[in-house]
């Protein structure tokens, strides 16, 4: 059973930093492609970032730049560091395969940029 558990949300202030982490089971973590996706109220989710098994990284315009996407293969894990964060970036985040499987879809992680 494949499990994707998502860590690192919080409140941070426009122009702030966060983490976060995803910590994967149940899947042969290193030779998926791992994207990072967010969905805010109201609108669809759509993928931010992801990241190739050899480390080829893509970004969504709206955070090229400011968010860098990484992976530690050994510990299952795959990253999604955000600088110069603004209140658009406010959702909920999430980690799936790339392209995303419906049935790894975990809980997510809120962020929120608010002063």
């Amino acid at each position: 059973q494949v499990q994707l558990v998502e860590s690192g949300g919080g409140l941070v202030q426009p122009g702030g930093s966060r983490r976060l982490s995803c910590a994967a089971s149940g899947i042969i973590f290193s030779i998926n492609t791992m994207g990072w996706y967010r969905q805010a109220p109201g609108k669809q989710r759509e993928l931010v970032a992801s990241i190739h098994p050899g480390g080829r990284t893509n970004y969504a315009d709206s955070v090229n730049g400011r968010f860098t996407i990484s992976r530690d293969n050994g510990k299952n894990t795959v990253y999604l560091q955000m600088n110069k964060l603004k209140p658009a970036d406010t959702a909920v985040y999430y980690c799936n395969s790339f392209p995303a499987r419906s049935t790894y879809w975990g809980q997510g992680t809120q962020v929120t940029v608010s002063s």
